[in-house]
């Protein structure tokens, strides 16, 4: 088999990467003069917000500024000044990646009145004490980055506290075993974002298979990366796992439960002893520090029965409730992907129904996202009235799709 050097993201041969913050230059905003500061000139965190959130990532990632610090004439928090500076272009995102990098880490931030249901669902996030335990289990490991994802993802406490506490184990070097992670549950609830930003946010590699096609081990093998948010890959799965050897990287196994079950088969050894061989008599690939990132909608209906059950369906499932769940999701697993596959596997994370209050962000993001100069003219209690008959769209077996065409539909109408 063909050792060809990997890629990368973009058909180049590999290099250190930036980061995937680069891609988000589009949401630059100008300084209230009109002109852009030079990014170069950015550290001081008032000046990288006026560029735009890639602005900010750079400095704080760079630890040029941290997102503790003061701006602004008045003295105010990096992130009161985002909220309340009207001139900044993208000041949602902005004040996401704020929270991303510990703006709220000594809790003393107030959430303004009129700030919209989006913004003060991720502020009042950031303060939860749960929130800080479940970061704390990996602050000192290589997956600490993977905290940020609470700042682009809605809802899945639980499943990121687990998550999180499978993560700080591996990273005690407790298990000499790959990381084999389950995403499932109903559509729309974040099972792929995670997926696809897992890598991104580690800056590592990352190859993702549409399972979906396969038909056999050699096409699994030889499947080529299919994220719809990146460029065409010219390299195999096979090939991948060469030129990464003994590498952290991330392999995603998308929609893992439309393959046949001996397809799977052939991840038994590698999920169990960190070896890999792709042929026959060919020598074993380390693959000890891959982490297997699967998605599936099995057990959707199991959520959804344990969901109605719940007494209080708004209020943050317990971390007890979670372990039931985690072990009701198991049977269905079991007989889709076979107990010989799912014995393997180190968590099966079921991705739970949205509260209302998770539903009521998911309606304003959507809004800023496909109109948001629009969304900026109206007055405050003009978009709670949007947003309060978009939630009426909700459809739990298709999650934050069915809220975005919710929020299309009131646009439409505007």
């Amino acid at each position: 088999m063909a050792n060809r050097p990997w890629r990368g993201r973009r058909g180049r041969p590999s290099e250190p990467r930036r980061g995937w913050f680069f891609k988000q230059r589009h949401d630059s905003a100008t300084s209230p003069s009109g002109a852009y500061p030079d990014p170069a000139d950015t550290r001081h965190i008032s000046d990288a917000c006026r560029v735009g959130s890639w602005a900010v990532r750079r400095v704080l990632e760079a630890g040029e500024a941290h997102a503790t610090d003061t701006a602004g004439p008045a003295g105010e928090s990096a992130l009161q000044f985002t909220l309340a500076n009207k001139q900044l272009s993208k000041r949602f995102e902005i004040a996401r990646v704020l929270l991303a990098f510990g703006a709220q880490d000594g809790g003393t931030e107030e959430v303004p009145g009129w700030v919209d249901p989006a913004m003060k669902y991720y502020v009042r996030r950031a303060g939860e004490e749960h929130a800080k335990r479940s970061s704390a289990l990996i602050h000192r490991s290589f997956f600490r980055p993977l905290t940020r994802m609470r700042y682009e993802l809605v809802g899945q406490d639980r499943a990121l506290e687990q998550l999180f506490r499978v993560l700080s184990i591996h990273s005690q070097q407790l298990t000499t075993l790959p990381v084999v992670v389950l995403l499932c549950g109903p559509s729309g609830h974040g099972k792929s974002l995670l997926a696809r930003k897992f890598g991104a946010l580690l800056d590592v590699p990352t190859h993702t298979v549409n399972m979906t096609t396969l038909r056999s081990a050699h096409d699994l093998w030889q499947a080529y990366s299919m994220n719809p948010f990146e460029e065409p890959s010219i390299c195999t799965l096979a090939e991948f796992l060469i030129n990464n050897e003994g590498k952290r990287c991330v392999v995603v196994l998308d929609e893992i439960e439309k393959v046949e079950e001996k397809t799977l088969w052939s991840l038994l050894m590698p999920w169990e002893s960190g070896r890999c061989s792709l042929e026959a008599n060919s020598r074993p690939i380390d693959v000890r520090n891959v982490v297997w990132l699967g998605t599936s909608n099995v057990g959707h209906d199991v959520v959804a029965e344990h969901h109605a059950k719940r007494d209080n369906p708004d209020l943050l499932m317990s971390r007890e409730e979670y372990l039931q769940l985690m072990n009701l999701v198991r049977e269905p697993v079991s007989k889709h992907m076979g107990a010989s596959v799912l014995s393997r596997v180190t968590t099966v994370l079921p991705f739970v129904s949205f509260t209302r209050d998770e539903q009521t962000a998911i309606c304003a993001e959507a809004f800023h996202a496909l109109a948001e100069e629009l969304i900026a003219q109206l007055p405050p209690d003009r978009l709670d009235a949007l947003i309060r008959d978009a939630l009426s769209g909700y459809v739990p077996s298709e999650g934050a799709r069915s809220l975005y065409r919710a929020v299309s539909n009131q646009l439409v109408d505007l």
